[in-house]
């Protein structure tokens, strides 16, 4: 999966039990308040609108309005509706004072302050959320999906695992090994109750108006207070798009985001730090509740305070008017089922690099004569999972010994007989011939530049480790790995591609000289006779060494089928 799996780093750093076990004390240590966030009296859920209202009015009632009717020349209805909206304006006054002026339309210092302290409230949660649940929703809501129906969760991890499936079921083949994992994952789906997606499913939903209300505009609405002569007011026509949405958003959140949910959040947010020494995961989950619990206090706060609903419901003159639920939430089954999806995908396609790599690992110590590849030092390895990345290191650690037990020790004598007294019919051949040699005879030494840059001393190696510290933003801080990741793999691609070159050339220039070259553009050597006298075992050299390049482009190709894929 991408860069490396951030659920697959929970997993390693932080169990199941553990997970469960963290969940049970902090639901025994927690001082959140699970009061509800947000309030309506029956005045404020039951309130009809004026014209349906108003015929329901005892005839006296309407007789009153009729009589007025000709004082003020107005309909009785208006008149009625005036009423109404004056007592709500009293109501709002007696209820929050200096909040909202009902005659001119306007939101007052008291709602600037409040609306001040509700940005800074929401402003954690945003941070919070942008460094944990949006790095990989997927992931998120698989870890979440742990603590919450931690059945389904044990299932999906052991039907998703190559290495468990051939355990259990040894005589299938590999090629039945991902319709198999595929299958027992929706196996796996199908018990997943109702229960579990409604626990789910409130979850994604308070994930989702926490990140509406701290991505909320609320620059535009207190910008809209300092563009006024006094920096103090503010017309309610100028935010009024702006405050429907955020009342929406504070109606949808009612409930307090589950244990759960914030200790997903906030293990998502303190992954990096799990395992460094003297780090305790409960303590620094417990201050990160504290401070959540602060600035839920806040909202819950603002919405006993602001009763944004009739300030909206007067300035509208619309005695009906009441928030609507945003949506969001129900994609979490999909974000869920597509990570463990990516997941089975992943360990599959590993599983049989694992196997080719073992494969090939064997398929070398033939060729390089029984002897284990030494490989390239501060790379990443299975057995140096924290080393650089670097694309091509495996192939590098072949061609290293390649260089040192058959290049050096073999082809490079029945070379050197060539470079030294071959005469080459074309002047052109001898100068490629002279090209590829020398690119071979160097290769110990690019390799050994490339590693000394990776080292922690090498340029690569001091720019590796400042980008893996940096404290900047999580995508910078990426794209910063990347780049060096990038320049070194750049670096060990170039090589690799200059042996291939050199090798096909040398191929071509030995069966040119053996008259083997059907385009005749490499051509025989004047003097091969001799050199054949000289050596009766030239021929037979040259056959080798063409057989040995061959093997050498054969295995790259089947290094890079290794690693791509294809």
């Amino acid at each position: 999966m991408a860069d490396k799996d951030h659920f697959d780093v929970l997993v390693s750093g932080l169990s199941l039990e553990e997970r469960q076990n963290l969940l049970e004390k902090l639901k025994s240590q927690s001082m959140i308040s699970y009061e509800p966030l947000y309030y309506e009296d029956d005045e404020t859920v039951h309130v009809e609108d004026v014209e349906t209202e108003y015929p329901k009015l005892p005839w006296y009632s309407r007789l009153w309005y009729f009589i007025l009717s000709f004082i003020r020349s107005k309909a009785p209805i208006k008149i009625f509706e005036d009423h109404r909206v004056a007592v709500l304006s009293k109501k709002i006054e007696d209820k929050s004072p200096g909040l909202f002026d009902s005659k001119k339309g306007l939101l007052l210092p008291a709602f600037l302050r409040h609306m001040e302290k509700l940005k800074e409230a929401a402003r954690l949660f945003y941070s919070t959320l942008d460094m944990s649940v949006n790095r990989d929703r997927g992931a998120f809501f698989a870890f979440l999906g742990s603590l919450e129906m931690p059945e389904v969760h044990r299932k999906l991890l052991y039907v998703t695992d190559p290495k468990f499936i051939m355990e259990k079921n040894p005589e299938i083949a590999e090629v039945e090994l991902r319709q198999r994992a595929l299958k027992s994952m929706d196996d796996a789906f199908a018990k997943i109750t109702e229960a579990n997606r409604n626990a789910m499913y409130i979850n994604a939903r308070s994930l989702n108006c926490l990140k509406e209300l701290s991505s909320y505009l609320f620059d535009r609405v207190l910008m809209a207070f300092s563009s006024a002569a006094n920096g103090e007011t503010c017309s309610v026509g100028i935010v009024r798009d702006l405050l429907v949405n955020l009342n929406n958003i504070l109606y949808s959140l009612k409930a307090i985001p589950s244990l759960p949910l914030l200790e997903s959040v906030f293990v998502f947010l303190l992954q990096e730090r799990i395992g460094e020494p003297e780090f305790d995961i409960n303590q620094e989950i417990r201050a990160q509740l504290s401070k959540a619990d602060k600035n839920i206090s806040v909202i819950r706060d603002f919405n006993k305070r602001v009763p944004l609903t009739l300030i909206l419901r007067c300035y509208t003159r619309d005695m009906s008017f009441r928030p609507l639920e945003i949506s969001g939430g129900e994609d979490w089954y999909f974000s869920y089922r597509d990570y463990w999806k990516r997941r089975a995908e992943s360990l599959y396609t590993d599983y049989m690099k694992s196997r080719r790599h073992e494969y090939l690992l064997n398929s070398f110590r033939y060729f390089l004569k029984g002897r284990n590849l030494r490989m390239l030092e501060n790379t990443q390895t299975e057995s140096n999972p924290e080393g650089m990345p670097v694309k091509g290191s495996f192939a590098l650690s072949f061609l290293l010994s390649f260089y040192s037990v058959i290049f050096i020790p073999e082809i490079n004598r029945i070379m050197q007989i060539i470079l030294i007294d071959g005469d080459f019919t074309s002047g052109d051949n001898r100068v490629e011939f002279s090209v590829y040699y020398n690119y071979l005879i160097k290769l110990e030494d690019e390799i050994r530049k490339l590693e000394n840059d990776i080292s922690p001393e090498g340029d690569y190696g001091k720019r590796y480790a400042q980008a893996k510290q940096d404290m900047s933003s999580v995508q910078i801080k990426r794209r910063k790995i990347q780049n060096v990741c990038g320049e070194a793999s750049e670096d060990a691609l170039n090589i690799i591609s200059g042996i291939r070159e050199s090798s096909r050339g040398m191929i071509n220039i030995l069966n040119g000289i053996l008259g083997r070259d059907s385009r005749a553009k490499y051509d025989s050597l004047t003097n091969l006779d001799m050199m054949v006298g000289k050596n009766d075992q030239f021929i037979t050299r040259l056959d080798e060494t063409i057989q040995q390049f061959q093997r050498v482009l054969t295995i790259l190709d089947e290094i890079d089928v290794m690693e791509t894929g294809h």
